[in-house]
């Protein structure tokens, strides 16, 4: 038994001194392409690095120095000022076109979506909406329910109940998750689709008992479970 054990052994070493033998001479035969990889994969990471250094962060520090007159008349729901600039400041297209490498230039584009909803653009809203990504999954699920209300403007109640869908579950939460799911169990009611809006009321009333929607939420319950009769 033992000079069997012995003998695996012994197998096992050659195994291992052939593979090594077989790896070394790989290395040898393939010794240019396998430097000039190595050197591509360096030069790749030191670029990335300056990149970042020396491109990336003095855009940043640019498009917000640029982007703070636009959030102020954001903020003074002075829309058309916030989008397209004042003749001496940049609104947020001019910064998504000019910063697009910047995380500024991708808040622009909530800022943008927000501000062409709130001037009836609905296309527009959309197609800046769906560019932001945020990592922030609260202020995603701001940015996809922006994008229901849009699509519901637009008549398409399909995609509206999606994305309120979506919002409501991206980041559960007491503030935003109620909002969504409300405005999905309002679009099912308006439907004539009785059984989900119950579901998704009594959801809130389940899952979300503080929030402001939870307040009310017998009265639609109630309403509901009437037409359900």
């Amino acid at each position: 038994m033992a000079k069997t054990k012995i003998d695996h052994t012994e197998e096992k070493i050659e195994g291992i001194e052939h593979a090594l033998s077989r790896t070394e001479k790989y290395i040898e035969e393939n010794q240019k392409s396998l430097t000039i990889i190595i050197l591509a994969i360096s030069v790749i990471v030191v670029g990335f690095t300056l990149y970042k250094r020396y491109i990336v962060g003095p855009a940043e520090i640019e498009a917000q120095s640029q982007m703070y007159v636009a959030e102020q008349y954001f903020a003074a729901d002075s829309f058309n000022l916030a989008l397209y600039g004042d003749g001496n400041n940049l609104g947020f297209i001019d910064i998504i076109e000019e910063y697009g490498i910047t995380k500024s230039a991708n808040l622009s584009s909530y800022y943008a979506g927000i501000s062409f909803l709130h001037l009836g653009e609905f296309d527009n809203a959309i197609e800046y909406l769906k560019d932001f990504d945020s990592g922030d999954q609260t202020v995603q699920s701001v940015a996809t329910g922006a994008m229901g209300d849009a699509y519901l403007e637009l008549g398409n109640e399909k995609d509206a109940l999606s994305m309120y869908l979506k919002a409501a579950k991206q980041r559960k939460n007491e503030f935003t998750s109620p909002i969504y799911y409300m405005k999905a169990a309002q679009l099912h009611e308006s439907n004539g689709e009785f059984n989900k809006a119950l579901g998704l009321y009594e959801n809130i009333k389940k899952e979300y008992p503080n929030s402001s929607e939870a307040q009310d939420i017998e009265k639609f319950i109630a309403k509901v479970k009437i037409e359900l009769e």
